[in-house]
């Protein structure tokens, strides 16, 4: 007589894997408090996180992010990168930030400070070149509320995981520090829209390259390619083997790429490409779908769009 097997096993006898322990674990949130002082970049800073795909708050105060904090931790509202404005416009923030924060680390949740600051003179030039008091100044100069200010911040300084003075910095070489302190894995590739239009319709107001396909033999002139679209074969091979298509192709592909590495450095990390027509049907559909094609093979993330299919 064969006993049946336990629960925990296969027929053959080998232990039966748990299909809850075989689920990846789920990614741990991550959090990013920017503060630092007024005029030293934060809002550029939160910017370039929201181009990163980061749910930024601004000025959210200290026990709203005990609770957004607890949301993301059981995956609500599919939240997984927080970044929480921090600055001395509410100065009640400051403190009860600091045993939200302790309470933060006791529950598991691992954050990231990131303080931005500037020399005296750069924050003064700053707030004189904009014709706006300092938040903290009252009465007094710039440079009270400079100094008030950092008084307030000391301790949130002292803190911090990412400090980045910007007295000598750019907004693009602030948006480069940005990008590199936070990133985690790949570096973030440059978003590309090639999108097809018609020429009677207009160009897109977006557009960054407009490439006219009108050089090329129009199948609305084929009756049996009249009513398809560059998305059907018979139009697509029709128009891409028609003389000096694939070169174009080829060619323009080739010449984007030192502009489109030139955009990446910077800091513009969207493009549009429009591809048009006379109506936006025929040929700017087809090779618009190619450039696309050929620029996800060469690493570029990429979506194609067609503005004006369908119309009459």
């Amino acid at each position: 007589m064969t006993s049946e097997p336990a629960p925990d096993t296969v027929p053959n006898g080998i232990p039966a894997l748990d299909e809850q322990a075989t689920k990846p674990a789920p990614s741990a949130p991550e959090v990013l408090i920017i503060t630092g002082m007024s005029g030293a970049g934060r809002t550029r800073a939160a910017a370039v996180l929201e181009d990163m795909d980061w749910y930024v708050v601004d000025n959210l105060p200290a026990q709203m992010l005990s609770h957004l904090v607890g949301m993301m931790t059981h995956g609500v509202g599919g939240v997984r990168r927080l970044a929480a404005v921090v600055d001395v416009r509410g100065r009640e923030f400051f403190a009860d930030l600091t045993p939200v924060l302790s309470s933060l680390r006791a529950a598991g949740t691992d954050y990231q400070i990131l303080f931005l600051d500037a020399s005296d003179e750069v924050l003064v030039r700053r707030y004189e070149s904009v014709r706006r008091p300092h938040p903290l100044q009252g009465e007094g100069r710039i440079l009270d509320g400079i100094a008030a200010e950092r008084e307030l911040l000391a301790s949130v300084r002292e803190r911090a995981d990412i400090l980045i003075d910007t007295s000598e910095t750019s907004v693009h070489d602030l948006a480069r520090e940005v990008r590199a302190a936070v990133q985690s894995g790949p570096e973030e590739a440059l978003r590309v829209n090639v999108l097809s239009f018609g020429f009677k319709y207009g160009i897109p107001l977006d557009a960054d390259h407009v490439v006219d396909m009108r050089f090329l033999a129009n199948p609305f002139w084929v009756p049996e390619l009249r009513h398809l679209t560059g998305r059907d074969e018979p139009v697509r091979d029709y128009v891409l083997g028609l003389p000096g298509a694939r070169t174009f192709i080829d060619r323009y592909l080739d010449a984007l790429e030192p502009v489109l590495a030139g955009y990446l450095g910077e800091e513009k990390r969207y493009v549009t490409i429009a591809v048009g027509c006379t109506g936006g049907k025929h040929r700017s559909v087809a090779v618009s779908e190619a450039i696309g094609a050929a620029l996800k093979e060469r690493g570029h993330r990429v979506t194609v769009t067609a503005r004006d299919l369908g119309k009459e």
